[in-house]
């Protein structure tokens, strides 16, 4: 066995131990015949850690085909990865500038590929792929040009193009089927999901799986079997080259039920699931070169979307806000032993993602009935893993081995880092941090899970400011993947760098921000709210405007929010946006959301809010229409108006987008990518408008400015642009500038 080095390294040295000479070498690729008979060639982009297939890795393969093809003598082809992953698929940064082109050069820039692929296809040997890792997209898409594909037992192998807004465009949607059958094809393509080995070999999409040290091995023996006879690659390829065996009335269940039960899922604003749907259904009664012609038209038409221009935009946000938080954990050691103060649902939930993802951590409360529920609530996230099967009974053993409640600071001298997730209360906070830095050690740092409170504020009173910052978690911790990183003025790096590393060992996707009050996402989610409780006033019915901001594109209305927020903890995050920014959030006489909080009235807490709450069969809150609380929202009514649906929107969207342009004009937040990311991660933005800043690229920033300033004339400070918006608007600049932006893009307001 060769020890040492990545699995990818490992692979690519024991095939080197054969004897071999190059017939091809490249930048990315390189092709080896061992043994005078077997090509084999290896995937390994020099410029990147993994691999991809870019515009230059495409032409890089178009000679390595080329090549193969010249060669004599040849009696199979072995595609390996020198890297952890096969392919990770293809490169993402190009599609911007790509799908700016017209459907035409898509079109033709696939049918190049397609052409590509087939001539792998139709080598006149057998071929199989070695997945080592990762083979995702264009990369599962090379792997089926190949007779057979032998699978690592951790590899995975998936087409998520769907998640982009567009459909697999090198053969996907062709391929796919014709292997594993239409069923699973559509479960796969239309779910974008990363399929485990053992899923794979399952539904027939890899021939064997097999430990990775046995990868190279187990290549050559198909290849060996196949040349033998005692496997009819011939028919494998037949089978890849015809249309699809189902009958009519086979169609029709395969196809049409599917795309009834995908649609519902995928929501009206995601077409790419269904219309993968359509292009297998298509392409099911043609040859191989008819199916990818309706296959590439389907994916040129989808490129030019808004939906793909903004979802293509959300994944490089998520990477470049990835990296950045990855370049703050280096910087620090990672934390082995964290604490919680505060043992309820919230301290519970911190309690339970920290030993999930293997940081122990320590659960301190006063009370031994608040330890309890805490310890309930991890014991109950375990219990639906486990229900799922999830995890397994020592799984469930091991993490909660990694809670360890107390009702004293006697371990917390070996503690790196502490969560204080107390009452959100400036005193309390205060107090309680000031007695847990006694007990800490000098490098511990301590983090306090506010949502509003400023960080300067509650390190007033400590002796070692540098080691304190904001640790912001949403509700419910286990779902939700942000963490507002806060900086204070006196957080030093280190500190920052350290409570990064923390949320990234929780699995969460951590932003770094400045103190202000109610910090990113609360700061703008509350003038949303402002612009809500003006739409009541101006006798807006809640509930249709709840129902209009879900077909938009929220998961819920503001209404429905609120409830669930719950109306104690916007009162009061209110007043703090109010005090903060009193020109623009603060307003005269009661709003509907005190009015509900005045009548006891707290949302899903207590079971009534704007709507009331009845529990399902599952325990799950289900709203219902009230007709109390329209009676309470009535009396805040000073002017009954017609307002249109579009009307509605803009009064909702322009506060929540314009504090995001404050925001990161005050430098409150370092990037619009990180910005955008937040709202997403943290609220629930539409995913496919791509965030707040790129909602304004879209509309055009002359054309958002000036309905700001209409609604502004009339709605006072809220609705105002800045005045370097207002110069962007006047230049014509976008917020990203570097982004082509289809010609098609024209979301509504």
């Amino acid at each position: 066995m060769i020890r040492g080095g990545s699995r990818g390294e490992r692979l690519s040295k024991i095939l080197s131990l054969m004897e071999t000479s190059m017939l091809y070498q490249g930048d990315a690729i390189h092709v080896e015949r061992q043994q005078g008979e077997i090509a084999v060639l290896t995937l390994d982009l020099k410029a990147e850690s993994v691999n991809k297939l870019s515009s230059g890795v495409i032409a890089e393969l178009t000679e390595a085909v080329g090549e193969i093809e010249k060669a004599q003598g040849l009696k199979g082809l072995i595609v390996v990865s020198a890297k952890e992953a096969f392919i990770v698929g293809a490169d993402i940064t190009e599609f911007h500038a790509m799908f700016a082109k017209d459907e035409a050069f898509l079109v033709e820039m696939n049918q190049r590929v397609h052409a590509l692929f087939n001539r792998l296809e139709d080598l006149p040997f057998p071929t199989v792929t070695a997945l080592n890792g990762l083979a995702l997209g264009g990369g599962c898409e090379l792997s089926l040009t190949t007779d057979f594909r032998v699978m690592a037992d951790s590899a995975q192998i998936g087409l998520p193009e769907t998640k982009l807004g567009i459909v697999p465009g090198w053969g996907g949607c062709v391929r796919l089927p014709r292997l594993i059958g239409a069923d699973n094809a559509i479960e796969w393509i239309c779910g974008g999901t990363q399929n485990d080995a053992a899923t794979a070999l399952k539904v027939g999409a890899v021939d064997a799986v097999v430990p990775l040290e046995a990868l190279a091995a187990a290549a050559r023996d198909l290849i060996d079997k196949a040349n033998a006879g005692d496997f009819d690659y011939r028919a494998r390829r037949v089978e890849k080259g015809s249309p699809l065996k189902l009958n009519p009335v086979e169609q029709m269940m395969a196809f049409e039920t599917a795309k009834g039960y995908v649609a519902g899922k995928a929501g009206p604003h995601y077409p790419a699931p269904v219309e993968a749907i359509r292009v297998i259904q298509k392409g099911a009664g043609e040859g191989r070169e008819r199916a990818q012609a309706i296959e590439a038209r389907a994916f040129a038409k989808l490129a030019k979307t808004d939906v793909c221009y903004n979802l293509v935009g959300l994944f490089l946000n998520d990477q470049a806000v990835k990296k950045k938080a990855k370049g703050y954990a280096r910087e620090v050691d990672p934390i082995e032993q964290a604490a919680v103060l505060g043992a309820g649902i919230m301290g519970g939930g911190i309690a339970y993602q920290s030993a999930y993802k293997g940081t122990p951590i320590l659960m301190k409360d006063i009370r031994e009935e608040a330890i309890e529920l805490g310890l309930k609530e991890a014991r109950k996230l375990l219990v639906k893993q486990l229900e799922r099967g999830k995890l397994s009974q020592e799984k469930l053993a091991e993490v909660l081995g990694n809670i360890r409640p107390t009702l004293s600071y006697g371990d917390f001298g070996h503690v790196d880092l502490v969560v204080e997730a107390v009452v959100e209360n400036p005193k309390i906070k205060a107090a309680v941090l000031k007695e847990v830095e006694s007990t800490v050690g000098e490098r511990a740092v301590l983090a306090s899970n506010t949502s509003t409170i400023s960080i300067d504020r509650l390190a007033a009173d400590l002796s070692r400011p540098e080691n304190f910052c904001g640790m912001h978690f949403f509700n419910p911790v286990h779902r939700m993947p942000l963490v507002e990183v806060i900086r204070g003025s006196k957080t030093s790096d280190t500190a920052v760098a350290a409570t990064v590393a923390y949320a990234r060992q929780m699995g969460k996707t951590p932003i770094v921000v400045n103190d202000c009050p109610g910090f990113l996402v609360n700061r703008i989610l509350f003038p949303y709210f402002g612009g809500f409780s003006g739409l009541v006033e101006h006798g807006a019915d809640f509930e249709r405007v709840d129902k209009l901001m879900e077909r938009f594109g929220w998961p819920m209305g503001p209404a429905y929010l609120l409830d669930v927020v719950g109306i104690d903890t916007a009162v009061h995050a209110s007043h703090v946006m109010a005090e903060g920014f009193p020109d623009r959030m603060a307003h005269e006489g009661k709003s509907a959301i005190e009015l509900m909080f005045d009548s006891e009235r707290l949302g899903q807490k207590n079971g009534k809010g704007f709507y009331t709450y009845t529990e399902d069969k599952k325990g799950k809150p289900v709203k219902q229409h009230d007709d109390e609380a329209h009676r309470l929202v009535e009396s805040v009514v000073r002017e009954s108006r017609e307002l249109a649906d579009d009307e509605i929107v803009a009064r909702l969207m322009v506060p929540l987008c314009l504090e995001t342009v404050r925001c990161l004009e005050d430098g409150i937040v370092g990037t619009p990518a990180e910005a955008d990311m937040a709202l997403i991660y943290g609220i629930g933005f539409p995913p496919f408008r791509g965030g707040a800043l790129r909602y304004i690229d879209a509309m055009g920033t002359a054309a958002f400015v000036a309905l700001a300033e209409r609604l502004a004339g009339e709605l006072g400070a809220l609705y105002a642009p800045t005045e370097r918006l207002k110069a962007m608007a006047e230049r014509g600049e976008r917020f990203y500038p570097d982004d082509n932006v289809p010609s098609d893009d024209n979301p509504s307001a």
